[in-house]
């Protein structure tokens, strides 16, 4: 793993280093984390050959100072597209979790040809759900999850700060009730929508709803994992992963 500042925002890279109009995957990390808890799978996804590149966004952890306060999805979409354009890379395959599927959306709705396929792993955030019937289901989930995995996300919590997780949790609130679907809508890139069998944030239902909204989905669920079903299950998501990146579509 190499770390680094690429196109302004702080990086993790595994594999072999991006190269200009060659395409890349990109891991898109949820609410205040950083790109940390991505790593199980990178590595296992890199062991492929692949250029895997795991940015902080702006606002979060390592990537605190290169925004001022809370970040929407959509501000954080136009910022991962303006990164994506400065390296310069060809269509890439998106892989986001949680609240990162908002902005993996709206990047792939927005700026379809920077996505050439997308994957997304338990998509938080089902519009009409309140505030704190979510934070319920976090807490829910939380002991269904490694003990590691909380580590490493209550110290991402603590440098992303609680006042701007507050105003990015409200962003998120009014994306998931205004835009995250009619987003979906707008998704053409071949999109693969995965869920931890024991998640209790994302449901098994609405996962299905999200598979169907966007104009090629299929949804897959991963037994023995829960919400963050890449780290705690990475040898069967990049398996599923592979899967999908090498069907072929008309």
């Amino acid at each position: 793993m190499e770390q680094e500042t690429l196109g302004g925002i702080f990086t993790r890279r595994f594999g072999p280093p991006p190269r200009a109009g060659a395409p890349a995957t990109l891991l898109v990390h949820g609410l205040g984390l950083s790109g940390r808890y991505f790593v199980p799978l990178a590595e296992r996804l890199a062991a492929r050959g692949r250029t895997v590149l795991v940015p902080d966004l702006p606002g979060n952890a390592r990537s605190r100072a290169a925004a001022r306060g809370a970040s929407s999805p959509e501000r954080a979409a136009a910022d991962l597209a303006r990164w994506h354009r400065r390296l310069a890379l060809g269509p890439s395959l998106v892989v986001a979790n949680s609240v990162g599927c908002q902005v993996a959306a709206a990047l792939a709705a927005r700026a379809p040809g920077l996505v050439r396929r997308l994957v997304l792993t338990g998509p938080a955030l089902e519009p009409g759900t309140s505030g704190w019937r979510l934070c319920g289901r976090l807490l829910a989930d939380a002991p269904r999850e490694p003990l590691s995995l909380l580590a490493v996300a209550a110290s991402d919590y603590l440098v992303t700060g609680p006042l701007r997780i507050a105003g990015s949790f409200r962003y998120a609130l009014r994306d998931a009730a205004a835009s995250f679907e009619a987003n979906l809508r707008r998704v053409s890139a071949p999109t693969l929508v995965l869920r931890g069998r024991g998640d209790t944030i994302a449901s098994g239902p609405w996962v299905r709803h999200v598979a169907r909204t966007v104009v090629d989905g299929r949804a897959v669920e991963v037994p023995g994992a829960a919400h963050a079903a890449h780290y705690s299950a990475p040898d069967a998501v990049a398996e599923r992963i592979e899967s999908f990146t090498t069907e072929v579509h008309a």
